[in-house]
């Protein structure tokens, strides 16, 4: 039995991943999806990018959790990072899901066109504002699936964007498992390559778009699982 905490990326809540974890709950494992504070049922939670790590950490001292793995999606591979470092022998792997990752000293906007979210942020009281259903064209998602995702996004704080990571050493020397999701570009964020030449990294593609919870439920699970046994 694997124990997993699910944290989805930006605009989302742990409803995000209920297909997922029913999936790994079916196959004999724990599921623990997480809301960070701020977003869906957490909204009016004031939060900066060290409230949504300590968010990840206590929820594992809260279920007295061991031999963990964190999985980031997306915005949540910063904070996942970050806290994956933190619970120290606690951790079995981190699981990064088409998703930033930490780099020290810099934020979740770094290294990618990101002027359109900052403007975005001024315009709209510090939130990042939710994608609409448009946005989610050519991402492998059914019309009901961007639906889904769209009715159940709220505001981003974005503060958790702005503001830096904190990293005590190398990312690289995590175990990890970095997910492509093939349909939102080939190639992993440049970030992410340094880590990917360590040899506790694994790369793992899947040929859908970079919301696979709703697109591909079922795959990702199995993934899920498969990156858990990694070793």
């Amino acid at each position: 039995m694997t124990r997993f905490i699910l944290v989805a990326g930006a605009w989302l809540g742990a409803w995000a991943w209920d297909e997922v974890a029913a999936e790994l709950r079916a196959g004999g494992h724990e599921a623990h999806p997480l809301t960070l504070s701020g977003l869906a049922e957490r909204q009016g939670v004031p939060a900066g990018q060290q409230t949504h790590v300590q968010d990840i950490v206590d929820e594992v001292g809260r279920l007295d959790l061991r031999d963990v793995v964190l999985v980031g999606h997306s915005y949540s591979g910063v904070p996942v990072g970050q806290a994956a470092e933190r619970i120290g022998e606690r951790l079995r792997r981190v699981v990064f899901v088409d998703a930033n990752v930490p780099v020290d000293g810099e934020s979740f906007l770094y290294g990618w066109p990101s002027d359109g979210v900052r403007r975005a942020i001024d315009a709209h009281g510090g939130f990042w504002p939710p994608l609409e259903a448009g946005d989610c064209a050519g991402q492998g998602l059914t019309d009901e699936q961007a639906a889904r995702f769209t009715a159940g996004s709220t505001p981003h704080p974005g503060a958790t964007l702005t503001e830096p990571a904190v990293l005590e050493r190398p990312l690289g020397e995590l175990p990890a498992t970095y997910v492509k999701c093939l349909l939102d570009g080939e190639e992993p964020l440049p970030s992410v390559a340094e880590p990917l030449r360590s040899e506790n990294w694994e790369l793992v593609t899947m040929d859908t778009g970079h919301w696979p919870m709703f697109s591909r439920p079922r795959e990702l699970a199995r993934v899920l699982r498969e990156a858990a046994a990694a070793r």
